[in-house]
């Protein structure tokens, strides 16, 4: 079942469901719009070769340029994560679909469907795929959407994997990590 806006408000205002900050601006008709924190990772041309199962931590960092403001422009055909304004805490029986706003999917923008899990905790890191412009993106501005789903029952195993908690752009933690 998907949730609707009462049924959403019903959650917030009980707990259940915590965003911080929270507007009540950003509810829709079937979700919340998730805001653009001020934390952004470029990736970066590198002769890093990444290997799932052995990759020192370093050469990951190699290959992005983290950047903190309040604008960002991004160019044409440029990859990025983005970090959520929004922190988010999911009780054990939501979980949600991300989705990238309309508006920038139409000036060319991509971004995969993102899933959040059932007791997730943090802050979210998008990735996304500029189109043919070059598009500013300022702190604070709509640019995804969560669709809550709730499940027939909460999770017997609540989410605690390795990115719980995690606040600002959170690069990808490889399981095979080589100090």
């Amino acid at each position: 079942m998907i949730l609707s806006d009462f049924d959403l408000k019903a959650y917030l205002r009980s707990g259940r469901l915590r965003v911080t900050p929270f507007d009540e601006e950003i509810i829709r008709e079937n979700g919340l719009d998730l805001r653009i924190g001020d934390e952004i990772a470029r990736f970066i041309n590198s002769s890093v070769v990444v290997d799932i199962e052995n990759t020192r931590r370093s050469e990951i960092e190699e290959a992005y340029v983290v950047e903190r403001g309040d604008v960002f422009i991004i160019e044409p055909y440029e990859h990025v994560l983005i970090s959520t304004l929004e922190y988010i805490e999911m009780p054990p029986d939501l979980m949600g679909f991300v989705e990238l706003r309309s508006t920038y999917a139409r000036l060319g923008m991509l971004m995969p469907p993102t899933i959040v899990d059932a007791s997730f905790r943090g802050q979210l890191t998008l990735e996304v795929r500029n189109g043919p412009f070059r598009i500013k993106l300022k702190r604070g501005a709509r640019f995804a959407h969560i669709i809550f789903a709730k499940l027939l029952n909460p999770v017997e195993k609540p989410y605690s994997g390795k990115y719980q908690g995690q606040k600002g752009v959170t690069l990808p933690k490889l399981d095979g990590w080589n100090s």
